[in-house]
């Protein structure tokens, strides 16, 4: 079965907690704390690893919040290769509100890296024997914003796929590169790359169907929260409405999306049902709070209720 290294060149400790009421200047009693790795290529890895993919994390690690994350990812038995930093590894604070149900997140920017630094993630990512890469998450100060569009050539010599879910001035420069396997932004983060609004989903396949004819990328994947997603690709475009849940938390949604879609292609699977497996699965990371991504009986219930 073929494997997959995640890139996360700012990663996070998510920690999570419920509170009864967020108001300003009070001291706020919380509840229930955990602290998991987090950030887009961690969640991705977790995911895999949680279904019985070979994944490896290769990641920036600084700080005593760095040895802090070494030790999650320790203990959730997940293959890792932390690149030394300067600076500290960021800790992320997603609070649950009980008496509304709102969700209030705080995420930091995050370290500064030098550049040996994020040439030594490069060079262990050539130096990986998966054949998938998948790069995901925020890119922090230091880091240039085609970082991820370096990567596109040299793993398509290597024969090797690259996934990226990214957003901003990183998205830009992935598409201006080209090459992706798969490219995986939400609508909000695909508009602003376009700069226009898409209302629907015809009108996300639109745009995305001329990227995926001019080999920007072979698949481009857009989620739409409660909307469902778009999949464009070679042979066309598959589309799914979502699936009518009750979010606790979004937290990891997307990565538990890439996480299912991967899954999926990696086990031979046709694409449609790996887009069935992706939206589950994405729909699944939202069914409890916190930072937890999505779980097992989750997404095998949700797709049998998609016929699956």
């Amino acid at each position: 079965m073929e494997r997959v290294a995640t890139l996360t060149l700012n990663p996070a400790i998510d920690s999570a907690c419920e509170a009864e009421a967020v108001s300003a200047t009070r001291k706020i009693r919380t509840f229930g704390e955990r602290y998991d790795p987090g950030g887009g290529g961690l969640n991705v890895a977790r995911v895999l690893h949680r279904f019985g993919i070979s994944a490896e994390a290769i990641y920036l690690s600084g700080g005593p919040t760095g040895a802090l994350l070494d030790e999650l990812l320790d203990e959730a038995g997940l293959p890792h290769h932390a690149i030394p930093i300067h600076d500290h590894t960021r800790m992320s604070l997603a609070v649950y509100e009980r008496s509304t149900g709102h969700e209030y997140r705080f995420v930091p920017e995050g370290p500064l890296v030098r550049e040996e630094e994020w040439r030594a993630l490069m060079g262990a990512c050539f130096a990986s024997p998966a054949e998938w890469v998948v790069a995901s998450g925020s890119l922090p100060r230091g880091v240039p914003d085609d970082f991820f569009a370096r990567l596109a050539a040299p793993l398509v010599a290597q024969e090797r796929k690259l996934v990226v879910d990214t957003s901003g001035a990183a998205l830009k420069a992935c598409f201006a590169a080209g090459a992706m396997y798969i490219a995986k932004p939400s609508v909000g983060e695909f508009e602003a790359f376009l700069g226009r609004s898409l209302k629907t989903h015809a009108e996300v396949a639109e745009a995305a169907c001329p990227l995926v004819a001019a080999g920007k990328a072979r698949m481009i994947a857009v989620t739409m929260g409660e909307e469902g997603a778009v999949l464009a690709h070679e042979g066309g475009v598959l589309t799914h409405p979502g699936i009518k849940a009750v979010a606790q938390s979004t937290t990891g949604a997307g990565d538990s999306f890439v996480g299912g879609l991967v899954e999926g292609l990696i086990r031979g699977e046709p694409l449609e049902h790996a887009f069935l497996r992706a939206i589950a699965a994405g729909t699944a990371a939202v069914l409890h709070p916190g930072t937890e991504l999505c779980r097992i009986e989750d997404v095998s219930r949700l797709l049998r209720e998609l016929g699956r």
